[in-house]
């Protein structure tokens, strides 16, 4: 016990000095903002791609935009005749979720397991205030809290809020002392059996117990099969987000299918205009692709990896990434080429502009980017728009009053992009991370074309400056004919929100 809580407060406090530095290096930043000391420009790294690229002729893969087939696995998250919930509940179960909103999504669905195994009754989940994006996005903010009850009441007890009895149990509670009633220990992945053990005595005890942390504090692997699919449920059923994300998610969709929304702007009711019929594009009318390019400035920070803006941009994220991390980036000791060949950079707007014309996008495509802010900026995004000119996203695609409800809330912002990328014919992202994962997952389970891109193949293919094009689409291709939405099953380990077959998946 004694060993978890030192650990406990050994990364608390280290993540306190890093939120704490992190501080002081943007008060640094703003202050010398005027100063040419991070003139960073930005120019294209594989000229004679994207010059190929820029020529590429339109339809060059008919079979691009045909959904996937059957592959006979179908969901099966129904419980059919599950026994009905005990007449009492042993108390209620308390989580704090830090991270951000895909992070917290699979903390809900661990939560809500948690809390069968335990026969508690659970809190509607508390979401820390993320100290990068500082959003204060409550649980009721982003997700239809009545739905959510209501899809699980035959599950679980959920409640909003705790009984009068029990109001004294914050988080501002816990964060003054140490009180019996957090549980801080829950190692991470942990057994079923260690929650009865050691949750299960806090509930006997007191009738609450939070925990806290609790982000990944539940196994994959060695479960009832009945706990993996109510998490599956929960994932991919009770979590549905607040009805004016959803509204605002249907908006885009429509103008992304109907692009002569934009001449009829003037009209009341854009989003039901008549599919156009007479594109100059060879892809299928309403068809549209999601691109999740996740390049921000802590991504390529922490990666150590050279993305040409040169001296400047050398030197800016080598201090940023002091200043976070303190040194503690394992990446920094191998060298740039070690690194692509590995396949642990982030893809650039540029890279992913020539990966997507290499696979078939033709310059007409409509391409969706899904992105909370590309470090670089518009001078980074540029080349993708050159190769992609009809590219949108929630700023071109939505009026400054269809976002204010939004504006400046990562959360919600990144709720309507998962939104709209559940909602797209094809879905790829520039690199592996939560939201990747998660919609990976959540279009498995719809059977969605969703391309995984191998990023070892890729970065070795952009080492060598004298590839042709031709040779670039045929290894490309080659390389991913097997990642575009085919069945894998989960591995020991593996996360069930990644890879839902074979525990909530049936094979036909």
């Amino acid at each position: 016990m004694n060993l978890y809580v030192a650990n406990d407060n050994f990364f608390l406090r280290r993540r306190i000095l890093s939120v704490l530095l992190f501080v002081v290096f943007l008060c640094n930043n703003l202050s010398t903002s005027s100063s040419s000391s991070e003139v960073i420009t930005i120019k294209p790294r594989h000229l004679s791609l994207l010059k190929s690229a820029l020529q590429r002729s339109s339809g060059e893969q008919s079979d691009l935009w045909r959904p996937l087939t059957d592959q006979g696995w179908s969901p099966c998250i129904d419980l059919g005749n599950s026994p009905a919930l005990p007449v009492k509940s042993e108390g209620y179960i308390q989580v704090f979720l830090d991270g951000g909103l895909n992070q917290q999504r699979m903390g809900i669905c661990d939560a809500v397991a948690v809390a069968k195994i335990l026969n508690a009754t659970l809190v509607i989940p508390y979401l820390e205030v993320n100290p990068v994006w500082q959003d204060t996005s409550s649980f009721v903010d982003i997700f239809d809290v009545d739905h959510f009850i209501d899809a699980l009441k035959d599950d679980i007890r959920v409640v909003r809020e705790l009984p009068d009895e029990y109001s004294w149990s914050t988080r501002e509670y816990y964060s003054t002392a140490v009180r019996e009633t957090r549980v801080k220990t829950a190692p991470v992945h942990a057994s079923a059996n260690w929650y009865m053990e050691n949750v299960s005595p806090v509930l006997q005890s007191y009738g609450i117990a939070a925990i806290s942390p609790f982000s990944h504090r539940l196994s994959f692997d060695h479960l009832p099969a009945e706990i993996q699919r109510l998490r599956c449920k929960v994932n991919f059923q009770a979590l549905r987000f607040v009805p004016h994300i959803r509204s605002l998610g249907d908006a885009l969709v429509s103008r992304l299918r109907n692009p002569s929304w934009r001449n009829n702007k003037d009209q009341k009711n854009v989003d039901h205009l008549r599919d156009m019929t007479n594109s100059h594009s060879r892809q299928e009318p309403g068809k549209f692709a999601v691109l999740h390019l996740r390049f921000d400035k802590d991504m390529a920070a922490h990666s150590a990896c050279d993305f040409g803006g040169g001296k400047a941009e050398k030197l800016a994220l080598a201090k940023y990434r002091q200043m976070i991390w303190q040194g503690r980036v394992l990446n920094s000791q191998f060298t740039d080429e070690e690194l692509r060949s590995q396949g642990r950079c982030p893809l650039t707007p540029e890279e992913m502009g020539l990966l997507l014309a290499a696979f078939g996008f033709d310059n007409n495509t409509r391409l969706y980017l899904a992105s909370h802010k590309v470090y670089g900026g518009e001078a980074r995004i540029s080349t993708l728009r050159q190769v992609f000119p009809r590219m949108e996203d929630k700023r071109s695609l939505a009026s400054s009053e269809e976002r204010a409800r939004i504006k400046g809330k990562a959360s919600l912002l990144a709720a309507l992009d998962y939104y709209v990328s559940m909602h797209s014919d094809i879905f790829i992202s520039a690199s592996p991370g939560n939201m990747h994962n998660a919609l990976v997952g959540h279009r498995t389970f719809e059977n969605l074309k969703t391309i995984r891109p191998n990023m070892a193949l890729i970065g070795q293919l952009f080492l060598n400056k004298s590839i042709t094009w031709a040779d670039f689409q045929q290894a490309l291709g080659e390389g991913h004919v097997n990642r575009q939405g085919q069945i894998r099953l989960r591995k020991p380990k593996q996360s069930i929100y990644t890879y839902p077959a074979p525990d909530c998946m049936c094979h036909v």
